[in-house]
This record gives structure tokens, sequence and C-alpha cells, in this order.
């Protein structure tokens, strides 16, 4: 499926690449790959490492591809839920150009601010129910390097925004699904009303869920223009309570819900008010929007407020949607303990764009391929007698499949007793380095 972006040498190399980084554990280098696999004493090392440097493959359409696999395994009806979100992969080097200085979101804290020296990456990722952990993962399938603003200054240019990266990216992503509803799922950092009202104006518009600010300006619809009526058609009615007094106000009618998966909660009970309104601000375009604010009865954490550009959708389908978005920071630390993001050494900025994308997208491949053993029956859940785990994580379908890539076709079982497994000695030779160099 993915071969047909590459040449058939290519491909050779990238199969022994993506095979070796999956059973590598520790850094996740080029050199640690091939001694894995058992290449330690290959000659024409270089070439896989040309692989991310130099050779001539897409990463834009290997990420196409990649989405329709996990269209096709776990969500073939129905719209797409889409996740999106930054991090920062922490790197130090003089020769990485789009190094910037950003805020540590893992490591501050609201009185604590801590910076990092980093590459930011913009990630989209497809927000499934995977059947074997009985929850919904988030799938990376197309990650962007965002560079700081220092990297712009030295090219003579405008910086190019967070929300302009993510512009595109959506607009790639809807070229991809022309015919499948699609609703993306952020943070409060891409409620901008330019955005919004981009991906409202498409053909096949993206309904777009985000968290919102409880000040922001809201007002009437506008009133429709009369015949005759002289002057620029109005964008907005009568100016409307903000979100902010709307949660003051003790006449406001609450209701009532339980959420599954409350930020790692089984169940959490709420409360939800919701209504209708047009977001405005001098010199944008007018937004049409559902708000939805969430309160906590219990009072443990702050009442905050989402949006919908989607005024036909319930406010309880709004919330369970947004509630999802946590799992992408569920990925993030998966990626970063199970796939060796921030290990890497690439210093070219050619294998510095395609090897943190290829490390997020492993991820879903991984899930795949787990998936597809759990449908017979394959599927490895480490258990303790002091811990019960009641379902499969990451690790485990990780586990999975490198069992598997262990086993076949190295793992003969002896005829006289089956409690034998017999091993060549180069595969021996590879677990004992793989167990005794792991760190």
């Amino acid at each position: 499926m993915f071969s047909i972006h590459c040449s058939p040498r290519l491909w050779s190399h990238a199969q022994v690449l993506i095979t070796g980084a999956i059973l590598v554990r520790g850094q996740r280098t080029v050199t640690a790959v091939l001694r894995v696999m058992g290449l330690s004493d290959e000659q024409h090392f270089v070439n896989y490492h040309r692989v991310l440097q130099r050779a001539v493959w897409s990463s834009l359409a290997v990420s196409g591809t990649l989405l329709m696999l996990l269209v096709q395994t776990f969500v073939p009806t129905g719209p797409l839920l889409i996740g999106g979100d930054d991090t920062i992969e922490r790197r130090w080097g003089r020769t990485i150009a789009a190094r910037g200085i950003y805020r540590d979101p893992v490591r501050s804290s609201q009185s604590h601010f801590v910076k990092a020296s980093g590459l930011r990456w913009l990630t989209l990722m497809l927000l499934v129910p995977v059947p074997f952990a009985d929850r919904v993962w988030a799938l990376p399938f197309l990650t962007i390097l965002a560079p700081s603003e220092r990297y712009y200054e030295k090219k003579g240019r405008a910086p190019k925004k967070l929300t302009d990266w993510l512009r595109q990216a959506l607009l790639q992503v809807r070229r991809w699904v022309p015919h499948r509803a699609i609703v993306f799922v952020a943070d409060s950092s891409y409620a901008v009303i330019d955005l919004l009202a981009c991906m409202t104006q498409l053909a096949a518009p993206i309904t777009m869920v985000v968290r919102f600010r409880l000040d922001a300006a809201l007002y009437e619809p506008a009133a429709p223009r009369q015949p005759g009526q002289l002057g620029r058609t109005r964008k907005k009615g009568a100016r409307l309570p903000t979100l902010a007094q709307v949660v003051a106000n003790p006449h406001t009618r609450w209701q009532r819900q339980v959420v599954r998966y409350w930020y790692g909660e089984l169940k959490r009970t709420i409360e939800i008010t919701s209504g209708t309104a047009v977001w405005f601000h001098g010199g944008h375009p007018a937004v049409p929007l559902r708000w939805v604010i969430v309160r906590d009865p219990l009072g443990k954490f702050k009442t905050q407020a989402l949006l919908c550009t989607d005024l036909q959708v319930k406010p309880q389908q709004i919330v369970e949607w947004f509630v999802q978005r946590w799992q992408l920071e569920v990925t993030f630390r998966d990626v970063r303990e199970h796939l060796g993001v921030e290990t890497q050494r690439q210093w070219s900025a050619f294998a510095i764009a395609r090897t943190t994308p290829a490390l997020l997208g492993l991820y879903s491949l991984v899930t795949v391929l787990a998936h597809r053993l759990a449908q017979r029956g394959k599927i490895l859940t480490r258990r303790t007698a002091w811990y019960h785990k009641p379902r499969p994580t990451f690790s485990d379908a990780l586990a999975t499949v490198r069992f598997e890539l262990w086993r076949c076709p190295t793992f003969h079982i002896s005829k006289a007793n089956r409690d034998i497994a017999k091993l060549p000695a180069t595969v021996l030779k590879r677990l004992a380095f793989a167990l005794c160099y792991s760190t």
C-alpha cells in the first residue's frame, strides 16, 4: 500500500527501517535500527541514512495513504472526528534551522513557566474507537513542522502562524476525503474567526469544535436585507450577553449530563447550557455558532465554554466530541515513551522534517497491525499478580506486534518437546544485543 510512493530499491530499505523502528528499544537512530535488524556489518549503511536525507519520496503522499488505511480499518462509514494540536520536540543544536524557544506545556503550570528549546510540530490525529482496547485512541496521520518566528526573520519574511498551517492541513484533508463529513476538535489556540469562517465557507464545510473564551463578543444574527435598503449589508444584530455573564446569571437553566472518559475518568456528571449566536470582531467575517458552557457541580474544574460551527448539532454531542480530544495528549506521551520521539539525532533539515512525522505515523501503523492480530486472538495484555490490567494499552499493542515480528519466521517449535523453541544463532544474537544494550 505504501510501496507505490517510492522505487522498489528504496522500499526494501524503508521496510528495514520501519521494522527496526518497531523492534528497537531506546533511541530511534538509523544505527540502532540496523543493529536490531542484524545489519551491524552492513558496509553500505549510508544507503539507509539516505532514505531520510536524500531519497525522493513524499511525506504528504504517505500521510494521505495512511489516512485512507485508518479510515478503511476503523471508520468506514459515518463522520470523521479529527483532533489537532501542536507539541514541542526538545532538541538542541545550532545547525537546526527551525529550532526555537517555546513554553514547555508539560513542565509548565499556571504559576511556573518553563522554556524549552526544540521544534514545534502540528499534528492531526484521527479519533477512532479501537475495538481491542474498548476505547477511543488518537491516531496521527499528518504532522507538519511549524518553525519559530526567528526562522522566518532570517529569511526576511513574515512568520507563518499555527492557524495558517492548520488551515492548509485541513484543506488537504478535505481533498483526500471529499465526500465524508469531517469534525475537527482543538483547544482555544485555534478559536480564530478567520480560520472558522474559512472552514464553514467550503463547498463541503468542516465542522469546527474548539474551546471558546467566556468574554467573546456575541451578537444576534443580522436582520434580512429589505428590498431597496441602502448601505452595506449588516453582519450582526444586537449585542448579546457574554458567556461569563450567562454563567453568573442565576436564571440560567443548566442541564445535567453524564460524560464517559472525562479527562481520564470513566464517568463524570457535568452541567451544560447552550445557545446560538454570531461571533464578530471588526475587520473579520461574522461566524454563526452554537456555544456550550460546561461547569462542574462539584466545583473541581473551572467553568469552560465550547463552540461549534454547525448550529444543528446537539450540545451533548459537542461535549462528547470535545472530550475525546484528551486522547491527543495520551498519544504524545506514548510516542515519547515507547517510540523514541526526541531521541533521534538527525541534523539535516530534510531528515528532521521526515523523521518525527514518520515516528508519529508509526504509532498508527502499529495500532492497525495490532488490530489485525487482535482479530485472530493474538493481542497481549501484561498482567501480574499485583495488578490486573483491565484493557490493553498502546504498550500492549506494541508488544504484540514486536512478538509477531520476532516469532515469524524465526521461531521453530521442537517436534519432540513442544515447550522448546529453536532459534537460529543469528536471531539469538539479535535478541541478546537488543536486551543487553537496551536503555
